[in-house]
């Protein structure tokens, strides 16, 4: 694992003050546009689908959907997104989650996933896990079952995994890379 955790690393590039002064983006553009790469990522992140035995992908709006996507195709499992509230047609099921400064919610079509479902959650980042927790609580409501989550990095700093684990209720949180 260190080999590909050194390849990814040298993929992703610092973006100092976006989108606010003080901030360092981790943009993981340059890491898409390299095949070899992106090819790494979507098999580690297929292996742990794989591991943990599940079922369907969840991805995150939206970089979620760029990595969600091509790992479900690798682990040959269905790919369900999540999205922001009111960009799904049809019967939805919402999720609120608390901001910084506000609220958002996320939702998801509430026939895409049912009681015969393992999820595993995908995502480029764990930041401060909101969104993610979220996610999670989704899926309880759908009736399915959380096989676990799976990101390229957690920005350990923010607390993301801390605030995440009561939602875990045990279910497993890999990280790639931790930065």
């Amino acid at each position: 694992m260190t080999d590909i955790r050194t390849l990814l690393l040298s993929r992703i590039r610092d973006v100092p003050d976006h989108p606010e002064p003080g901030v360092m983006f981790k943009d993981i553009t340059p890491l898409l546009a390299d095949p070899a790469a992106f090819s790494a990522l979507t098999e580690a992140l297929a292996e742990l689908t794989a591991r943990y035995g599940a079922t369907k992908i969840v991805g995150l709006e939206a970089r979620g959907f760029i990595l969600g996507a091509p790992v479900a195709v690798r682990a040959g499992v269905g790919f369900v997104p999540v999205r922001k509230a009111g960009k799904l047609p049809g019967a939805t099921l919402r999720q609120a989650y608390d901001l910084e400064y506000g609220t958002a919610e996320i939702e998801v079509h509430a026939e895409d996933l049912s009681a015969e479902d393992r999820v595993m959650v995908v995502d480029d980042v764990l930041a401060t896990g909101g969104t993610a927790e979220a996610s999670l609580r989704l899926i309880r409501r759908a009736g399915a079952e959380v096989a676990g989550v799976s990101v390229l990095m957690e920005l350990g700093f923010l607390g993301g995994r801390a605030r995440l684990a009561p939602a875990l209720d045990g279910a497993p949180l890999e990280a790639l890379l931790q930065v």
